[in-house]
C-alpha cells in the first residue's frame, strides 16, 4: 500500500504566554509527527508535544544572522506532509496577521498538500488585554488598524499611506521596535497630533511585561530602551490603561493547566 498523505497544520501559539493557545491548536499540537515551531514559541509550550515527536526550530528573528529563511520552511513543510506526517507549523500569535501564514498557505496549495489554518490570539489583541488597553472603545475607538511597522519609515520598502493612518484612532504596530520614533515622526508631520496618547507593550502577556506610556511627541525617548518583542500603540484608548488588569494579567501569564 502506498504511503498515507500528510496534513499540515498552520497553528497560532497565541501572543506569549503558553495557556494563550487555543484549545483547537494544543490538541494538534500534543498530536502532530512534527512541529516547526517560532524563536518566540514558549519552551513550556513545546513540552505539550506528544512524545516523540520531531521538534524543529524555524525562528525567523529580526535582523538578527541565522534566522531561518521562508523558502527552507516551505520546502520542509512540503517534504514533511508528502512522508505522511501529520505536521504543526506553530507560529507566534495569528498565523495570518504577520505571519506568513497565508504565503505557507498558498505554498502547500500549489503543492496539493492537505493544511488547515487554526487562529490564534494575535498580539495586538493578547498585548493590549495584558496591558489593560482596549483596542476599541465606543468613546475613544471606534476603529483600529493593524499595521506593519518591520521596514523603515525612511526606505522605500515602507509602502504605508502615513496620512490614511493618521486619520484612524487606532493604530498597533508590530515589529516596530527600532522604528518607533521615526513612526511617530511620520504620523505627527501626516496630521496626527502630537499629543495622541501612545504606548509601547514589551513581552506581552509574559511576566517580564512592561508597559510604557507617552504621547507621539516623546514616545521615541520613553521607549528608547526596549529591545524584546513589542507592539506599539497609538490612539486614545492609550488613555483608557486600567493598571490593575496589567497587575492581574501579568501575573497570571505562563501556566498550563
Amino acid at each position: 500500500m502506498g504511503r498515507s498523505a500528510g496534513v499540515v497544520y498552520l497553528v497560532g501559539a497565541g501572543p506569549g504566554a503558553p495557556d494563550l493557545i487555543t484549545v483547537r491548536g494544543l490538541r494538534i499540537l500534543q498530536s502532530a509527527d512534527v512541529v516547526l515551531h517560532d524563536a518566540l514559541i514558549s519552551p513550556e509550550l513545546l513540552e505539550e508535544s506528544k512524545p516523540g515527536a520531531e521538534l524543529v526550530s524555524v525562528g525567523k528573528r529580526g535582523y538578527c544572522v541565522g534566522s531561518t529563511k521562508q523558502e527552507t520552511i516551505n520546502d520542509a513543510l512540503v517534504r514533511f506532509a508528502r512522508e505522511g506526517k501529520s505536521v504543526c507549523r506553530l507560529k507566534c500569535g495569528d498565523p495570518c496577521v504577520f505571519g506568513r501564514g497565508g504565503e505557507e498557505a498558498e505554498v502547500l496549495a500549489e503543492a496539493g498538500v492537505k493544511f488547515e489554518i487554526v487562529p490564534g490570539v494575535t498580539s495586538a489583541a493578547g498585548a493590549c488585554a495584558a496591558a489593560g488597553i482596549p483596542l476599541t472603545h465606543r468613546d475613544a475607538g471606534q476603529a483600529v488598524a493593524l499595521v506593519t511597522g518591520h521596514h523603515d519609515p525612511d526606505s522605500p520598502d515602507c509602502t504605508l499611506d502615513w496620512e490614511a493612518l493618521a486619520r484612524m484612532p487606532g493604530l498597533v504596530f508590530y515589529m516596530a521596535v527600532r522604528h518607533v520614533a521615526k513612526i511617530a515622526a511620520k504620523l505627527s508631520d501626516s496630521g496626527l497630533s502630537p499629543d495622541t496618547p501612545a504606548a509601547v507593550i514589551e513581552s506581552g502577556t509574559l511576566p517580564g511585561q512592561r508597559v510604557l506610556i507617552g504621547d507621539l511627541s516623546d514616545i521615541g525617548c520613553v521607549a528608547a530602551g526596549i529591545t524584546g518583542p513589542a507592539v506599539f500603540v497609538v490612539g486614545e484608548v492609550v488613555n483608557r490603561c486600567q493598571p490593575l488588569a496589567t497587575s492581574q494579567a501579568t501575573s497570571q501569564a505562563g501556566v498550563l493547566t
